[in-house]
């Protein structure tokens, strides 16, 4: 049978799919998840998933070791966007992880000191207080730990902890600030740490719709309770039923992030190919997590394409359409003990472009607009 032949085939029977998808009853959906979550639908998890539902985004709790200040918080903002933190002094944190651009930077890679290129997108900062590891392959176990990386490293702003204190003290803006932040007179790395931390620990997304529209379930007034519910059109919440059931996507995208904080090989690894990266494994050293990522947030997801850790995905259909297929299938070469393997909780969906879309439209309502700094709930004493 000619390829041609057999995308036709496909075609046809994708349209008789359509033409026979069961209608949908948006009256119903809607008063089922105008309820609190605890009486939504069940969602459709694979045996051993952790159920975590998608939510409100839940309260900072800050360390005990690095407590908030507002001018803990000042300062970090203002070491965040210097690029006195780089070797060229040309290079901030913030042109990895700028606002305008959902707090990445919308290349497919970020280059570096010399205009290095480096492996991997940059991540969003926003909510960045809630995750339990940092970096797509969590070789941070904290914000402090995480602060320190990007200075070092070669290709990045490639600066060593002895220049970065050394800079620092040399400046007398930056004393008077760490002093009134830390009552210190030496500059250390480890409270410039703590500074960046304390602002990235600030960034928080805004509202989305998504947000506003579970607000419904705990509204007296039936005025307000339909207003607030329409903030999900049909469509919208038609995605969000799809992905708690049919698409599956709550078996790793779960919670108040929209992740469940873990790591899962795709198939996506390129292993002995042009764009190999190994992931987990290159922090951990254990063959089985070759290929393996953390579970990004998809909170603000439509804000910071591209997509994926290799930032190789521009079209938000064509990322669906991976998971739609069940991923990209590799079954572990047994003579190889590096060979990745694809998650086994990847499987194909049958998804109709109808159901695509509305996910699509589903990932449109949990991306607001940018955070634009530090959240109001932080400035109270500014």
């Amino acid at each position: 049978m000619t390829k041609a032949r057999q995308l036709f085939i496909v075609f046809i029977v994708g349209l008789v799919f359509n033409l026979h998808a069961e209608p949908i009853n948006f009256l119903q959906l809607r008063a089922q998840y105008e309820q609190t979550s605890e009486n939504w639908p069940e969602p459709w998890l694979e045996e051993g998933v952790e159920h975590s539902e998608i939510g409100a985004l839940t309260e900072v709790i800050f360390p005990v070791e690095n407590p908030f200040t507002i001018a803990k918080m000042r300062l970090g903002e203002a070491l965040f966007f210097d690029p006195i933190l780089s070797r060229s002094g040309q290079i901030a944190c913030a042109s990895c992880h700028d606002p305008d651009l959902g707090w990445a930077d919308g290349r497919r890679v970020s280059f570096g000191h010399d205009r290095q290129v480096g492996q991997r997108n940059a991540p969003s900062i926003e909510n960045a207080a809630l995750w339990q590891s940092l970096f797509w392959d969590g070789r941070a176990r904290s914000l402090e730990q995480q602060a320190l990386i990007p200075i070092q490293a070669g290709n990045e702003m490639s600066l060593t902890i002895y220049e970065l204190e050394l800079k620092l003290n040399s400046t007398y803006q930056y004393k008077q600030k760490f002093k009134q932040a830390f009552a210190k007179e030496y500059i250390s790395a480890e409270d410039v740490a703590k500074a960046l931390a304390t602002f990235q620990r600030t960034i928080r997304s805004r509202k989305s719709d998504f947000d506003f529209f579970l607000l419904a379930a705990k509204q007296s007034d039936p005025k307000r309770k339909r207003v607030l519910s329409q903030k999900l059109t049909d469509q919208a919440l038609w995605g969000m039923h799809l992905f708690r059931t049919k698409a599956r996507c709550i078996n790793c995208h779960s919670g108040s992030l929209f992740s469940d904080n873990k790591f899962h090989n795709i198939g996506l690894t390129y292993y002995k190919r042009e764009y190999e990266d190994l992931g987990l494994f290159n922090y951990t050293g254990n063959p089985a997590d070759v290929g393996k990522f953390k579970t990004p947030s998809l909170r603000g997801v439509m804000n910071t394409k591209p997509w994926m850790h290799n930032g190789l995905f521009i079209s938000m259909a064509g990322v669906i359409n991976i998971y739609n297929a069940g991923g990209v299938r590799i079954l572990k070469d047994e003579n190889d003990v590096f060979s990745p393997e694809t998650s086994t909780l990847l499987k194909p969906l049958a998804l109709t472009q109808d159901e695509k879309m509305a996910l699509e439209t589903f990932l449109h309502s949990i991306t607001a607009h940018p955070a634009n700094g530090p959240h109001f709930s932080f400035l109270s004493e500014s």
